[in-house]
């Protein structure tokens, strides 16, 4: 039987949000992979990486996994009438619902969140109060049928983690082994909790733009926010 994993596919998404996880689930023999977007023109990433839909909205299968990876574009997309409702239509049959980095942020202004425990980048994960979310630190994170997955790197772990949901933890560590997933990263500043604080403030720098931005568009989204 052929499992439908579909990734949402929109202007300057994060390439290595989606691209990560895409090389995982491509391994996976019984699924087909589709980039979805509302036509079929070529998607331009934030790092100038261009990517071409293979299905629209209108023409997508009722996915098995659908994934939100995040990206500098997911603002926009958090009050775009027509992907929010594609995200609810697949979401009502999906077996999982899923996300990367801030992409979770889609999930919550489409309606999915409310009272789930979710995370996202760093950066961004206290903003998911503000759409019904519960914000929660980690890799991978899930409640349910929804998965989701901290910033850009997490997208790797939890690929492997919804195919051994999918197919079986033999099936996710081959894949693993095949890749040579073996982490070991040069500097122990992955985290802000890790990182220089100098390096810290200018993460913070970079990004205080569309920081702002978002929290705007959540205030106009209005959704309340969950227990923490």
């Amino acid at each position: 039987m052929t499992l439908h994993i579909g990734f949402l596919v929109f202007p300057r998404v994060q390439q290595l949000d989606l691209t990560g996880p895409y090389e995982i689930f491509s391994l996976l023999p019984s699924a087909t992979v589709h980039l979805v977007w509302k036509d079929r023109e070529i998607v331009t990433s934030t790092t100038g990486i261009g990517f071409t839909p293979t299905t629209t909205f209108a023409e997508c299968p009722m996915l098995d996994v659908l994934c939100v990876p995040g990206g500098i574009g997911v603002n926009p997309l958090m009050q775009d009438a027509e992907t929010l409702a594609f995200v609810r239509r697949q979401a009502e049959r999906a077996r999982f619902v899923t996300s990367v980095c801030t992409g979770s942020l889609v999930l919550g202004a489409a309606g999915l969140l409310e009272g789930r425990r979710a995370t996202a980048h760093w950066l961004a994960r206290d903003a998911l109060a503000g759409l019904g979310a519960i914000p929660t630190a980690g890799r991978v994170v899930r409640d349910g049928n929804l998965i989701t997955a901290g910033g850009v790197t997490a997208g790797i772990d939890f690929g492997l983690t919804v195919v051994a949901e999918l197919a079986g933890r033999e099936a996710a560590e081959t894949i693993q082994l095949h890749l040579e997933y073996a982490p070991a990263p040069p500097f122990d500043a992955g985290t802000p909790e890790t990182a220089p604080p100098p390096v810290v403030a200018a993460v913070r720098d970079r990004l205080a733009g569309s920081r702002a931005e978002r929290q705007a568009i959540i205030a106009a989204v209005g959704r309340s926010p969950a227990t923490v």
